[in-house]
């Protein structure tokens, strides 16, 4: 499939476009800025420019011409910066789906976070409680959008080298697991038809990716 990624030049997205070559796919990274080109060509991704925020829905559409699927892993980041999480993490993945029911492509595989439908503490941080509510937003849209989706909710996010075993069930505890594990999930149920309208929790564990997924879509 040619699959545009949203958030193309994400440390998810980076490792998400060589595993998507290597399974026979055409990564398409959506990125803001022209400097990142060089070096996501050479990881196998086209190009794309778009700027998640200032572009309208039509942008989107645009960018998606020619693509069979889409894997939103856009976020705003890590910083207090409660306005972000909003028109990154929740109007980003709108103007996405949007942008794909225009332009008639039915596959959606989206990076969430795990226990986003739980409130967050009341003396959380604002910029997590905004985070926490833009995910949980940008899912239910996704649900009721009728594309074919899939919602992978990650626990925390580390840097560490990928392991290969996880843990992806509907209610698996709030733990870690490296970005690379999360990337490899991604590769390997955006082209499943039996993880179609499923949404998992993902963290590390003790079982291989491959057989990790054939267990999650069998339960």
């Amino acid at each position: 499939m040619h699959i545009a990624v949203v958030g193309g030049n994400g440390k998810i997205a980076r490792l998400l476009h060589p595993l998507l070559v290597r399974a026979g796919h055409r990564p398409v990274a959506l990125v803001r800025r022209e400097e990142h080109r060089a070096d996501l060509e050479a990881s196998g991704a086209e190009v794309r420019l778009l700027d998640i925020e200032r572009s309208g829905t039509e942008a989107f559409v645009d960018a998606f011409e020619g693509c069979d699927a889409v894997i939103f892993s856009a976020g705003g980041g890590p910083d207090g910066n409660v306005e972000r999480k909003r028109t990154v993490d929740l109007e980003g993945s709108l103007k996405s789906i949007d942008a794909a029911r225009e332009r008639g492509i039915r596959r959606f595989v989206q990076v969430s976070a795990i226990n986003v439908e739980n409130p967050p503490p009341p003396d959380s941080a604002p910029a997590w409680a905004a985070y926490v509510a833009a995910k949980r937003d940008a899912d239910v849209a996704l649900r009721a959008s009728g594309l074919d989706w899939t919602i992978i909710r990650p626990g925390r996010l580390t840097d560490d080298p990928a392991t290969g075993l996880v843990e992806l069930t509907s209610d698996a505890a709030h733990a870690d697991v490296t970005r690379a594990d999360v990337a490899a999930v991604l590769a390997a149920v955006v082209g499943r038809d039996d993880t179609v309208g499923r949404q998992w929790n993902l963290v590390a564990g003790d079982v291989p990716v491959a057989d990790a997924v054939d267990r999650a879509v069998t339960h």
